[in-house]
């Protein structure tokens, strides 16, 4: 008797209720996209520098000036009003800021040009010394190069026509600053008008500008006091124009980590074209003393705590934007990783561990569930 022929059951169709399962993208690529994205992205922004340098600088100030707004608010005064007056600080601001750096630039223009003999004697009396060393002539061109007054003019002319750069994009930075403060006052609606769902982002970027103000609040207060002490001692020391170093001291105190050798150099070098060697080692030693004990040692502590960004994070953060953006990236090189922070490791829970490492002490998993 024939055996009835066996059927293999056919493969049942999907049901049309389930979802199809799409293959995901293996981890590796996802990295690697992601880089590349990021690639791109900062290519772009290196290229549009002279706008999105000056936009990042009104924001900064804007964001620094915001909190006038409330009181004024709870007094029950008209949002124009205080948007004017947040607007008129943040341009007092800029112009100090300003005035600052032309007054420091036509005094070191002025100072190369009367020291010139001096300096050209001291490269000269450096050379010597060197080649009696034994030392390359390609080393010692390198360094005595630096002390003649053709290469300092050329550094005062540059900053010079920075400087002009700097004024020319004051016009769009006040622009900037107007519409942002206009804008800012839409922030704290945000959360009545989309109710309680907008509220984890509004937080996110509220948390952005306090970091914002705390750290330019922390500069400010040991960059003052900075510069009261660097002019007071170069005052003592007979250094000529100890206020231009004192705003040297101010303004480089921004730049982390490495402001004070920013701010070093131009003085120690004026010292030892005026006084010799010995004047220039006890500049070094006031410097030394105060602004390593407080740029160096204190104050990232006092950075690290007020923003919750690791001291790693914030040296490196200083070339990397200053490559992308220019020197302006490193007086903006904090509130720029803050910001990156914010956009993309804020929002999504599973970089938990990245913004730990970033030096956020609340990205624990019982950190987040208090924040929220």
């Amino acid at each position: 008797m024939d055996e009835a022929p066996k059927h293999t059951p056919a493969a049942m169709p999907p049901s049309a209720g389930a979802p199809l399962q799409q293959p995901g993208l293996a981890p590796s690529v996802t990295v690697l996209l992601g880089l590349a994205a990021a690639v791109v992205v900062l290519a772009g922004v290196s290229l549009a520098r002279e706008v999105i340098g000056p936009l990042a600088l009104a924001a900064v100030i804007v964001i620094i000036c915001a909190p006038l707004r409330k009181p004024l608010t709870r007094l029950g005064w008209p949002s124009w009003v205080s948007t004017t007056l947040v607007v008129a600080l943040s341009w007092a601001i800029l112009l100090v800021l300003a005035g600052m750096l032309a007054f420091a630039t036509a005094e070191f223009t002025q100072l190369v040009i009367a020291y010139s003999a001096d300096l050209r004697a001291t490269a000269d009396a450096l050379f010597e010394f060197f080649t009696s060393l034994g030392l390359s002539d390609q080393f010692t061109d390198a360094i005595t190069s630096v002390l003649t007054p053709s290469t300092i003019v050329q550094y005062a002319t540059s900053l010079g026509s920075s400087l002009l750069g700097v004024l020319t994009a004051l016009f769009f930075i006040f622009a900037y600053a107007i519409f942002m403060a206009a804008d800012a006052g839409r922030f704290s609606r945000a959360t009545r008008e989309f109710g309680p769902a907008a509220a984890p982002r509004v937080r996110r970027f509220a948390d952005f500008n306090s970091n914002v103000r705390r750290y330019y609040v922390v500069n400010a207060g040991f960059g003052l006091l900075v510069a009261v002490v660097d002019g007071l001692a170069l005052w003592a020391l007979g250094i000529p124009a100890p206020l231009v170093w004192a705003i040297l001291s101010f303004v480089t105190n921004f730049v982390p980590n490495i402001g004070f050798v920013l701010g070093l150099v131009p003085p120690a070098i004026l010292a030892l074209v005026v006084g010799g060697w010995p004047l220039m080692v006890a500049v070094i030693a006031v410097y030394a003393v105060a602004n390593v004990l407080l740029q160096v040692l204190i104050q990232p502590k006092f950075v690290s705590d007020a923003v919750s960004l690791s001291l790693t994070l914030s040296f490196v953060s200083v070339l990397f934007w200053t490559f992308i953006i220019g020197p302006l990236g490193a007086i903006l090189a904090i509130p720029l990783t803050l910001l990156v922070r914010a956009l993309i490791l804020e929002r999504d829970p599973s970089m938990l561990w990245l913004r730990w490492l970033s030096g956020d002490n609340a990205a624990t998993p019982s950190g987040d569930a208090r924040a929220g």
